[in-house]
């Protein structure tokens, strides 16, 4: 048996290649181009690397061309943490020392001695991939959308709260359009208690709305022209052209979010899980496309049900010493699928009576806090959509919450 080892960088990547005794057969260093991966092939299939047994890699990276060109095939490519690699590293030399081509040695012999420990990247197909790629994009597009919202709210309140409070009636607030256009009409609260019923009518036109214009229009003339308190003209246009610099940035988040949204509706259904994951109470296009962007399509990925809710963070880590024992949370998870996972059990709540019996269960039978039941609720749904996706069979109200049922009737 051969395994190999590549410690990858920006430009230039080591590999290395050693057998069962830690022998070392080959190192070469390769260019991060066409040529380099031509080697890299060619090395290979020197040693012996074909379609039935190819020789396994180690890598410190799940991501990148190189590791798509590794993917190609039945290869097994293992993506090692760079802190277990570290640890590794230590077991072989104590002078501390650090080099690529030793980093490569080390990730080669990580295979050799706990191949076993490590779980190969999942044979996801192309299309999950790119499912994956849009929701986790959108996904990053929502939260720095947000994180640009407040500190535009931030700001507004140093010197423009008569913004927030024109704002404040309109869901997602100084995330819309109509928001953005009133802020560039008027950067300042001294020019806003300026502006007149037709400049607010045209500002609202120009955002796209269509309804109650004149209505709304009254309701912003009022909130700029009450009693507000001011800063010093000079700091008030300097935080006024701060606002404008911070709105730029808003509405590019705004377009990229509300752009690639559309694009995970119009991927996301064409995956043949799309509609076994729709059909489970709470999950939308988007929740669901970030749910398979996290598990994938790989059905030999987690072994069972439990892994799958490990992965997540939905089931509980027992830590026990001595005499003492103690049940919490779980810190290390998927980060996303957790997040999608609680928007996930706060949706079905409302849309699955089963759900909401069984969030009631446990906030009154089990004494648990709000976050302590919906977390036990995910962690039992994700089971169920582990189960349907193994089976190929939709969600069932009645098989999946028989007991809550009966007790809600």
């Amino acid at each position: 048996m051969i395994y190999r080892g590549i410690d990858w960088a920006e430009k230039t990547h080591n590999v290395t290649l050693v057998d069962d005794s830690g022998q070392l057969l080959a190192k070469r260093h390769i260019t991060d181009d066409t040529a380099g991966y031509r080697i890299l092939l060619d090395l290979l299939a020197e040693y012996g690397d074909t379609e039935e047994p190819p020789i396994p890699v180690a890598i410190e990276t799940s991501r990148g061309l190189l590791v798509a060109v590794l993917r190609t095939g039945k290869r097994q490519v293992f993506a090692i943490n760079p802190m277990s690699a570290a640890r590794y590293r230590d077991r072989h030399s104590v002078s501390r020392k650090k080099s690529d081509p030793g980093d490569a040695l080390v990730l080669a012999n990580i295979l050799r001695t706990d191949m076993h420990a490590h779980r190969p990247l999942p044979a996801d197909s192309d299309l999950g991939r790119a499912v994956a790629v849009l929701a986790r994009a959108q996904q990053d597009a929502t939260w720095n959308r947000q994180q640009i919202s407040n500190q535009l709210r931030s700001l507004l309140r140093e010197y423009y709260p008569s913004a927030l409070a024109a704002v404040d009636p309109w869901r997602n607030g100084l995330c819309r359009r109509e928001a953005h256009e009133l802020l560039k009409a008027a950067p300042t609260p001294a020019k806003a208690a300026r502006l007149t019923r037709a400049q607010l009518q045209a500002a609202l036109k120009r955002a796209g709305r269509q309804r109650g214009i004149d209505a709304e229009a009254e309701r912003l003339r009022e909130v700029f022209r009450a009693d507000w308190a001011h800063q010093p003209p000079l700091v008030e246009a300097a935080l006024g052209k701060q606002m404008l610099a911070i709105l730029v940035q808003l509405e590019a988040a705004c377009t990229a979010a509300d752009d690639l949204a559309e694009a995970v509706e119009e991927t996301f259904p064409q995956h043949p899980d799309a509609e076994i994951i729709l059909s489970f109470p709470g999950l939308g296009t988007q929740l669901g496309a970030r749910v398979l962007a996290e598990i994938g399509d790989d059905r030999k990925r987690f072994a069972d049900a439990r892994g799958l809710k490990a992965y997540a963070g939905a089931s509980p880590i027992t830590r026990a010493s001595g005499k003492k024992s103690s049940i919490t949370r779980r810190w290390v998870k998927n980060d996303r699928l957790n997040h999608a996972g609680y928007l996930w059990a706060f949706a079905a709540i409302t849309a699955s009576p089963g759900a909401k019996t069984h969030y009631r269960r446990r906030r009154g039978d089990h004494g648990d806090w709000h976050a302590a039941a919906q977390r036990n609720l995910f962690n039992r749904m994700i089971g169920q959509l582990y189960h349907c996706l193994q089976h190929r069979t939709p969600f069932d109200e009645h098989t999946a919450y028989p007991t809550e049922l009966a007790a809600a009737a």
